[in-house]
């Protein structure tokens, strides 16, 4: 079980793991070895996930979650396996951890009744001058 929160706890069965070349530094070892990973995380079918938590996750995930709600991360930064899959798991954990966060309901905030009075007077101030520049006849 992976610890993501208190709560959350991930079963490693949920979690699998594709490794791929990478492309960038490494020299000859790029052409020979399949350092890169991808981590794939069915965020629709996880039971170690509460739905708030999942569809928060799917919102914040945008173009990484695929139609079928599989979270794609793909971690290519170092040359070797394991710095890419500990990079990769961090990610996973990071985004659902920024998941558990609830948003802050929004509150309108009143606007004072001297503020509307001030811009309702500025508005019939410019009316007052835009009429006075009207010649005689179009008024």
């Amino acid at each position: 079980m992976i610890e993501v929160t208190p709560d959350i706890r991930l079963n490693e069965h949920e979690i699998e793991e594709e490794f791929v070349r990478a492309s960038g530094p490494g020299g000859q070892n790029v052409n020979k070895v399949a350092t890169a990973v991808q981590l794939r995380f069915d965020v629709a079918r996880s039971l170690s996930l509460p739905d708030p938590v999942r569809e928060r996750l799917i919102r914040l995930a945008g173009n990484r979650i695929t139609e079928d709600g599989v979270l794609i991360i793909e971690a290519k930064q170092f040359r070797s396996q394991e710095q890419n899959r500990q990079a990769a798991l961090k990610r996973l954990i990071n985004l659902i951890r920024q998941a558990t966060k609830k948003p802050k309901p929004r509150r309108r905030t009143q606007i004072p009744a001297t503020v509307k009075a001030q811009r309702l007077e500025k508005k019939r101030r410019r009316g007052e001058i835009k009429r006075l520049r009207q010649s005689p006849s179009e008024g």
